[in-house]
């Protein structure tokens, strides 16, 4: 029997031989295999930290603002008979060197863009720090590509400026025109960037520290992640150390000692714990026909028959022409064809309790189309079978 070895058999062996000497030639490759593995298993409910799930209050960005001048352009900024604007701004910024312009003076410049600068500054920046610039024109410019903005103060909502900003743009749209009229852009070219284009020249007052606690604001309101976050941070820090305020605030005693806070938000930010459940929605967004369906949306029993009518209409005109000799004229006779178009409807049932792989996969098997999907959900809404909050955006 030993002999008795098929010519399959042998193929076989003849395969796996030189599998087997190659994996022993490269063992190296058994560690990522099993880091891959290890990927590609279904994860349990894992917890989180809490550096994701909530943010200090107070730690906030500012966002600033601020008007400026792009200069450089390629004859692409503002056509300054449509944007006067323009030419009053570089006339109050030469005036400033000491340049005086006649009153009776236009210039028509193409190299000048009038253009508004914001930015955020991040919490606890110092200045001389730099952050990045957003630069939006506000004329008629075609392209801010190859400018450079001019300095530009940055105020806050207080009105006190806080940076300062100028520098070359990185703009990652770009247009052509024809002298036809026609013109091809690709993305936005009225808008870039400028990296570090911003000298912070004040710091914003913090009330960081004032107080002997910490206050934590969930970034979504969960009553079950704010007691849960509260029994995370007793049980490693001591009862009554936290108290939940409401849904999305949690205070947390802390010391006032600047040092000591810093240590204790980074003990606090690297608790894990187990958020609760997002509860059953349908989000909608009626413009583009997305559809997001939540893991717990339930169904209960249902049948749904859905299906289309499509109308086509076409005109055309008919010309009759008279005998030959017969003095008649040419008249033209419009002539309407209609065709109705209806598909098989099909019908389908939903059972009591059914997930969303379940509606999932009869909605498939109907055929329908993001917008056909809209259409069953709202109509399921109404009848009071669709289990879940459904949110229209």
């Amino acid at each position: 029997m030993k002999n008795c070895i098929t010519r399959s058999e042998q193929r076989v062996h003849s395969t796996l031989l030189p599998t087997a000497y190659s994996l022993r030639s490269t063992a190296w490759l058994r560690p990522l295999m099993l880091f891959i593995f290890a990927l590609c298993l279904p994860a349990a409910a894992s917890a989180e930290r809490v550096k994701d799930l909530a943010s200090v209050a107070g730690v906030r960005g500012n966002q600033l603002v601020g008007y400026g001048l792009v200069v450089g352009l390629d004859g692409t900024g503002d056509q300054t008979s449509q944007a006067p604007f323009t030419i009053q701004s570089i006339k109050n910024m030469l005036a400033k060197f000491g340049v005086t312009i006649p009153a009776t003076a236009n210039p028509q410049l193409k190299n000048v863009a009038a253009v508004t600068v914001h930015a955020e500054l991040p919490p606890f920046i110092k200045p001389g720090q730099t952050i990045d610039v957003t630069v939006d024109s506000i004329g008629n410019a075609q392209s801010l590509r190859g400018g450079s903005l001019l300095l530009t103060p940055l105020r806050g909502v207080d009105g006190e400026v806080y940076a300062m900003a100028q520098g070359s743009l990185v703009v990652s749209g770009f247009g052509v025109q024809g002298k036809d009229g026609s013109r091809i852009s690709i993305n936005v070219p009225s808008s870039g960037r400028v990296p570090n284009g911003a000298s912070v020249e004040r710091e914003v007052p913090s009330s960081f520290g004032s107080t002997p606690y910490v206050m934590l604001n969930l970034h979504t309101p969960d009553f079950t992640t704010a007691t849960k976050l509260v029994d995370g941070i007793n049980g490693l820090l001591g009862a009554d150390t936290a108290q939940a305020v409401d849904a999305v605030s949690v205070r947390v005693a802390a010391p006032t000692d600047l040092n000591q806070r810093i240590s204790y938000l980074s003990t606090l930010e690297n608790i894990e714990i187990q958020p609760g459940e997002a509860p059953a929605r349908v989000i909608v967004n009626s413009r583009t026909g997305t559809v997001v369906i939540g893991s717990h949306v339930r169904v209960t029993p249902a049948a749904v028959a859905h299906g289309s009518l499509s109308v086509t209409i076409t005109e055309r005109t008919d010309v009759s022409q008279p005998n030959a000799f017969s003095n008649g004229t040419t008249v033209t006779t419009p002539r309407s064809q209609i065709d109705v178009q209806q598909p098989e409807a099909r019908m389908f049932v939903f059972n009591a309790g059914v997930n969303l792989d379940e509606i999932v996969r009869a909605v498939n098997q109907v055929g329908a189309a993001p917008g056909d999907l809209v259409a069953i959900l709202e109509a399921l809404k109404e009848a009071g079978a669709l289990r879940a909050e459904l949110i229209v955006i």
